[in-house]
Protein backbone atom coordinates (compact mmCIF):
# COMPACT_ATOMS: atom_id res chain seq x y z
CA UNK A 1 0.00 0.00 0.00
CA UNK A 2 1.34 3.49 -1.18
CA UNK A 3 0.08 6.46 0.26
CA UNK A 4 1.46 8.92 -2.66
CA UNK A 5 -1.58 11.21 -4.06
CA UNK A 6 -0.28 10.65 -7.26
CA UNK A 7 -0.95 6.52 -7.31
CA UNK A 8 -4.35 7.50 -5.33
CA UNK A 9 -4.72 9.36 -8.23
CA UNK A 10 -4.08 7.21 -10.87
CA UNK A 11 -6.10 4.29 -9.15
CA UNK A 12 -8.91 6.44 -9.50
CA UNK A 13 -8.44 7.64 -13.11
CA UNK A 14 -8.05 3.42 -13.77
CA UNK A 15 -10.68 2.03 -11.82
CA UNK A 16 -12.95 4.82 -9.83
CA UNK A 17 -13.16 7.52 -13.04
CA UNK A 18 -16.91 7.88 -13.81
CA UNK A 19 -17.67 8.30 -9.61
CA UNK A 20 -14.56 10.84 -9.30
CA UNK A 21 -16.11 12.86 -11.88
CA UNK A 22 -19.35 12.84 -10.76
CA UNK A 23 -18.26 13.65 -7.20
CA UNK A 24 -16.52 16.18 -8.36
CA UNK A 25 -19.39 17.88 -10.26
CA UNK A 26 -21.52 17.32 -7.28
CA UNK A 27 -18.91 19.26 -5.03
CA UNK A 28 -17.81 21.71 -7.59
CA UNK A 29 -14.07 20.87 -7.43
CA UNK A 30 -11.79 20.98 -10.57
CA UNK A 31 -10.54 17.03 -11.04
CA UNK A 32 -6.60 16.47 -10.40
CA UNK A 33 -6.52 13.32 -12.36
CA UNK A 34 -3.21 13.52 -14.84
CA UNK A 35 -5.54 13.25 -17.71
CA UNK A 36 -7.63 16.19 -16.83
CA UNK A 37 -4.33 18.44 -15.51
CA UNK A 38 -3.19 17.61 -19.06
CA UNK A 39 -5.94 18.59 -20.54
CA UNK A 40 -6.73 21.64 -18.68
CA UNK A 41 -2.71 22.65 -19.45
CA UNK A 42 -2.75 22.10 -22.94
CA UNK A 43 -6.09 24.04 -23.14
CA UNK A 44 -4.27 26.91 -21.32
CA UNK A 45 -1.61 26.56 -23.66
CA UNK A 46 -3.84 26.67 -26.98
CA UNK A 47 -5.80 29.49 -25.30
CA UNK A 48 -2.75 31.89 -24.55
CA UNK A 49 -1.32 31.03 -28.25
CA UNK A 50 -4.54 32.02 -30.08
CA UNK A 51 -4.34 35.26 -31.59
CA UNK A 52 -7.02 37.62 -30.74
CA UNK A 53 -8.18 39.88 -33.42
CA UNK A 54 -9.29 43.31 -33.59
CA UNK A 55 -12.60 42.80 -34.26
CA UNK A 56 -13.16 41.43 -30.53
CA UNK A 57 -12.40 44.86 -29.48
CA UNK A 58 -14.81 46.89 -31.78
CA UNK A 59 -18.89 46.63 -31.56
CA UNK A 60 -20.43 45.38 -35.09
CA UNK A 61 -21.52 48.93 -36.76
CA UNK A 62 -24.69 48.12 -38.98
CA UNK A 63 -24.73 50.13 -42.28
CA UNK A 64 -25.21 53.93 -42.11
CA UNK A 65 -27.69 56.21 -43.40
CA UNK A 66 -27.01 57.23 -46.86
CA UNK A 67 -27.38 60.71 -47.74
CA UNK A 68 -27.99 61.70 -51.17
CA UNK A 69 -26.13 64.98 -52.44
CA UNK A 70 -27.80 68.10 -53.20
CA UNK A 71 -28.56 68.96 -56.63
CA UNK A 72 -31.17 71.44 -57.80
CA UNK A 73 -33.40 68.84 -59.16
CA UNK A 74 -33.29 66.97 -56.00
CA UNK A 75 -34.39 70.11 -54.31
CA UNK A 76 -37.36 70.79 -57.05
CA UNK A 77 -38.92 66.93 -56.48
CA UNK A 78 -38.64 67.82 -53.12
CA UNK A 79 -40.34 70.68 -52.69
CA UNK A 80 -42.72 69.66 -55.50
CA UNK A 81 -43.84 66.55 -52.74
CA UNK A 82 -44.08 68.77 -49.76
CA UNK A 83 -46.63 70.99 -51.85
CA UNK A 84 -48.29 68.32 -53.03
CA UNK A 85 -48.61 66.30 -49.61
CA UNK A 86 -49.56 69.28 -47.61
CA UNK A 87 -51.99 70.89 -49.78
CA UNK A 88 -50.45 74.13 -50.10
CA UNK A 89 -50.89 76.80 -52.66
CA UNK A 90 -48.68 77.24 -55.34
CA UNK A 91 -48.17 80.65 -54.61
CA UNK A 92 -46.56 79.14 -50.84
CA UNK A 93 -43.02 79.05 -52.53
CA UNK A 94 -42.76 82.88 -53.12
CA UNK A 95 -43.88 83.57 -49.62
CA UNK A 96 -41.15 85.65 -47.68
CA UNK A 97 -41.24 83.26 -44.73
CA UNK A 98 -40.68 80.27 -47.23
CA UNK A 99 -37.73 81.96 -48.61
CA UNK A 100 -36.47 83.22 -45.61
CA UNK A 101 -36.61 79.38 -44.08
CA UNK A 102 -35.00 77.95 -47.39
CA UNK A 103 -32.18 80.15 -46.81
CA UNK A 104 -31.63 80.17 -43.59
CA UNK A 105 -31.42 76.22 -44.69
CA UNK A 106 -28.81 76.32 -47.28
CA UNK A 107 -26.61 77.63 -44.67
CA UNK A 108 -26.49 74.72 -42.89
CA UNK A 109 -23.07 73.27 -42.85
CA UNK A 110 -24.03 69.88 -42.20
CA UNK A 111 -27.42 69.44 -43.36
CA UNK A 112 -30.54 69.95 -42.25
Amino acid sequence: VTNEITTCRRHLEARHLGAYRQWCKANDVESKLPKDVKARKAQAVANAERQTTVNEHFPIKGPSERVIPYSDQLFKEASEDWLVSTDQPICAFEHPKFRNMIDIASRAPTGV
